[in-house]
């Protein structure tokens, strides 16, 4: 069910993609869009792991190196019936961690040494536990793709708004009055898509982790450190591509503005929240 949930949302957003080409050169442009959401739909499922594993100078870890890290893994994904995915480890003091790959069998989870140094073992586990969930419904393939094709959006917003001030006299160029309303609605409204797929899922990966550690009150006390310690600094090299897939905001700590609206992350005391809700469920 997971899998067909998938390939609807990146269906969804390809055809979002393709209609504002379409709307920005015609015919044209929307086979030229389709062509690029093609291409950027390849490499998002193929190499988007490798990619973001690489930026943030993750190293990989065996058994013998990180043996405790190693276990609570591999115990965890024996419970969730999960092949055990590769282990990496960020060499960055700031606490977080995310997950990679495009299906459980080619999946990646990563830590900071920040997140080892600041937890203790059962915080730990939940916060891999909370990882694994987002494997097991293939949440970071839909939320790189969907940051890929929103990015890709603006950019041809960008151009479309460009066009409407400086292009031609075309007969069949759209109005400039509307090319100017869709480059200022479409970036807000993939913006706004993300934000959903993003915030949504990371709400369901906190259940699977409480879930699948029968103790939510750790995920509890691993998010309220993490979120604290983040306020005051965030990861090397973070960037907004790639916020979504940790499991705080990176960007936690910057000031309040327009954008934090838009956040892929739901609050830290809303997921709080949630998770002492289903300590009435889990107990």
């Amino acid at each position: 069910m997971e899998v067909v949930k998938t390939v609807v949302l990146l269906t969804l957003m390809s055809v979002l993609f393709v209609w504002v080409g379409g709307m920005m050169g015609g015919t044209q442009g929307m086979m030229i869009a389709l062509v690029l959401a093609g291409v950027m739909n390849f490499v998002s499922y193929f190499y988007s792991d490798t990619l973001v594993l690489r930026h943030y100078n993750a190293v990989p870890v065996t058994r013998e190196a990180a043996n405790g890290l190693y276990i609570i893994v591999e115990r965890l994904s024996q419970k969730a019936n999960l092949p055990l995915p590769q282990i990496y480890i960020i060499p960055d003091s700031v606490p977080n961690a995310f997950a990679t790959g495009r299906n459980p069998s080619h999946a990646a989870v990563a830590v900071t040494e920040g997140l080892l140094q600041l937890l203790d073992d059962e915080e730990v586990e939940a916060v891999l536990a909370h990882e694994l969930s987002h494997v097991r419904h293939y949440d970071i393939l839909v939320g790189t793709i969907a940051a890929t094709i929103a990015g890709a959006i603006g950019v041809i917003a960008n151009m479309m708004q460009f066009g409407a001030m400086f292009g031609g006299s075309r007969e069949n160029r759209p109005n400039p009055i509307v090319m100017i309303a869709l480059a200022i609605i479409l970036p807000l409204a993939a913006a706004v898509i993300q934000m959903a797929i993003s915030r949504n899922r990371e709400y369901m990966a906190d259940e699977g982790s409480a879930r699948l550690t029968a103790h939510p009150e750790w995920l509890q006390s691993a998010l309220a450190k993490l979120s604290s310690y983040n306020a005051q600094g965030m990861v090397h090299e973070a960037t907004p591509e790639s916020a979504h897939m940790f499991i705080i905001n990176p960007f936690a700590g910057k000031h309040i503005s327009f954008a934090s609206l838009f956040s892929t992350h739901p609050s830290t005391e809303d997921r709080i929240a949630r998770l002492e809700e289903l300590k009435f469920e889990i107990k």
